[in-house]
């Protein structure tokens, strides 16, 4: 498991469709007037949502959240009502999956509110469901280090649940294994769900982390040398010393490499 997935990363791309880093699609998208719902959402991300980018949160139906591969991707909406909506719009960050097909995203009532003209979010909420167009995004947390936290299901010395936290770029983390830093000797994490990993072979000692993620049309290694130390403890959160900041190309009918404002 674990690192064999590079190989199996390569995207077809066919000949009617574009290479893009910016496919722009068009659907609806709707709110919850809660962001507390998005923040307890599939990807598990909890309490640690209410830092993403000012809580502008999102479930994404399931062909954008990706089985959790898709948790933690930054998406630039706009509404389509020019008399309500800005061109610029607002990006939001995947936190939940919505399993309704009628809109692709359900965006918290502040990140719906952002997609208005200046003093007309109220009205916009009115609307109940917009319709949107929207293009991936990197992320960009602003100085953040991809972040690691041991989660509370972890169970010393062998079991091991961990969260990834503000990954950046445009990417997603398709592999990761850890091991004792010194070590050459890896274990391979499986998702448990959404942003989780776990492991029930937990090395000993302080422990690195490795990641294959989407890069380009293929995929690429992130190493963390040091990412937890030997007397890491549960609910610790810790940095890794590295960021990601590449960008996945993918297949597409419409392009939209346009600065939005």
């Amino acid at each position: 498991m674990g690192f064999f997935y590079l190989f199996f990363l390569l995207i077809s791309i066919s000949s009617t469709t574009n290479a893009c880093d910016r496919c722009l699609h068009q659907s609806k998208a709707a709110f919850f007037s809660k962001a507390s719902s998005l923040s307890s959402g599939a990807c598990g991300y909890g309490s640690s949502a209410a830092s993403f980018y000012g809580s502008h949160l999102a479930a994404a139906v399931p062909s954008l959240y990706k089985s959790g591969s898709g948790c933690g991707a930054c998406f630039q909406v706009r509404c389509l009502d020019s008399k309500l909506c800005s061109k610029t719009g607002t990006q939001v960050i995947v936190t939940d999956e919505n399993k309704n097909n009628e809109t692709d995203f359900v965006l918290s009532g502040r990140a719906f509110m952002a997609m208005a003209n200046k003093n007309m979010g109220k009205n916009l909420l009115k609307v109940g469901v917009a319709n949107v167009e929207y293009r991936r995004v990197p992320c960009d947390f602003k100085g953040k280090n991809f972040t690691v936290r041991v989660e509370e299901s972890t169970q010393k010395p062998n079991y091991l649940a961990l969260k990834f936290l503000y990954q950046g770029g445009q990417t997603e983390i398709v592999a990761a294994d850890i091991a004792q830093v010194g070590s050459s000797s890896w274990t391979y994490l499986t998702r448990s769900h959404g942003a989780v990993w776990d492991t029930s072979r937990a090395p000993a000692g302080a422990l690195q982390l490795r990641l294959v993620v989407t890069s380009g049309y293929d995929g690429k290694w992130i190493w963390a040398q040091s990412v937890l130390p030997a007397d890491w403890k549960i609910g610790g959160v810790y940095d890794s010393g590295v960021q990601i900041d590449d960008v996945a190309q993918e297949g597409c009918g419409e392009c939209d490499e346009q600065i939005w404002n």
